[in-house]
């Protein structure tokens, strides 16, 4: 179709046999949009806007294809890590409502040495109701 819209710019003879078998077989796609507008003139050279509309409406159909396609089918290629990491909130039953008090500990087992330990660590926090 672009091929088409420069023909018809640079003037292009329409009974040579290449200029009129890429007419016809455009001539399909742009019909849709024909009478849509105007084809403004001067000489022979011709400038379709019907078919530069043509190619914009047939380039959002090929974008909005290709999207569904992708969601369709996209698979994430190699291994997929997955982290899962919970926050409990623990308070006692006596504690008054104003405190929030939260403990991190690290236990000592044969898998972490070698590795930075750090000590149970106690803060206190404000809590606004």
């Amino acid at each position: 179709m672009a091929l088409r819209v420069v023909f018809k710019l640079v003037g292009v003879n329409g009974g040579n046999s290449f200029a009129a078998f890429l007419y016809n077989i455009t001539g399909f796609f742009i019909a849709p949009f024909a009478s849509l507008a105007g084809a403004p003139s001067a000489g022979n050279s011709v400038l379709e806007v019907s078919s530069l509309i043509a190619m914009l409406v047939y380039l959002l159909i090929a974008w909005a294809l290709e999207r569904i396609v992708y969601v369709i089918f996209y698979r994430q290629h190699g291994p997929v890590t997955v982290r899962q990491t919970i926050e409990s909130d623990h308070t006692s039953q006596q504690a008054p409502l104003e405190i929030h008090r939260t403990s991190r500990s690290v236990s000592n087992s044969s898998s972490m040495v070698g590795q930075n330990q750090s000590s149970p660590d106690d803060t206190t926090h404000p809590q606004t109701p």
